[in-house]
């Protein structure tokens, strides 16, 4: 671990919020992470491998989570990854998720049969937790690059995918946060830590997740983490 996650982590521990989860039902829209619990670690640290490991490395760390994570949020953490790096990724840890599990994949996605309009539906208010006051804004910025961009973010990230029920908001954010910083993807990564504590996770909490990924990301990287996330807490 950095010294520098190590002292955040270590004035996290002095925070009163210091608690345990709030709600431990599956699959729920709403829940409210005061502590990182061992599983959760795990699959933030799974998100980050997914995103930016070697096949090996997948191979190893779907292997260490079969049995000790949830697999429902590990092959929702598998079907997200694609948004973040791209379907080769997905595709191959599907693969060998499947091999390593001896899970058999569902039969139908619960989705399969849902209209566009409430992707899109589902897609706004989805995105709307994940930014809050910046919502609005995000809208007018991504339509400005493209409005197909924008059209895509709601339907397809955030409707289709980041909005599945199967693995709260809290968790995926999280995941997200660490899919983001393996990549490199600064900007991203800054709307996405923000977007983990509107979603309901502590500010303990994203930082013992960035702390579960420090030993993923060279010392350069976790220094400008830090220091992004220092100013997202407005410090």
């Amino acid at each position: 671990m950095s010294r520098d996650l190590d002292g955040a982590m270590r004035e996290a521990r002095r925070d009163e919020t210091v608690g345990v989860d709030s709600m431990t039902v599956r699959g729920h829209a709403s829940v409210t992470l005061e502590a990182l619990d061992v599983e959760t670690a795990a699959l933030v640290r799974l998100a980050a491998v997914l995103a930016g490991g070697r096949e090996a490395d997948v191979r190893a760390e779907l292997s260490a989570v079969n049995g000790a994570v949830d697999p429902i949020w590990v092959e929702e953490v598998i079907l997200q990854t694609y948004l973040f790096a791209g379907f080769p990724r997905a595709l191959n840890a599907a693969r060998e998720w499947r091999r390593i599990s001896g899970r058999r994949a569902p039969a139908s996605s619960d989705d399969a049969e849902r209209a566009v309009m409430d992707f899109s539906e589902r897609g706004e208010a989805t995105c709307a937790t994940v930014y809050g006051e910046f919502y609005d804004r995000l809208r007018v910025n991504i339509r400005g690059l493209h409005p197909a961009l924008d059209r895509w973010m709601i339907t397809e990230g955030y409707g289709k995918v980041l909005g599945r029920p199967l693995l709260d908001l809290a968790r995926r954010e999280l995941c997200v946060v660490a899919a983001c910083a393996i990549a490199r993807q600064d900007r991203q990564l800054h709307s996405h830590l923000h977007g983990a504590l509107n979603a309901g996770a502590a500010a303990v909490v994203v930082t013992a997740a960035l702390q579960v990924i420090s030993p993923l990301i060279d010392e350069e990287d976790t220094r400008r983490y830090v220091a992004l996330w220092a100013r997202v807490q407005g410090r």
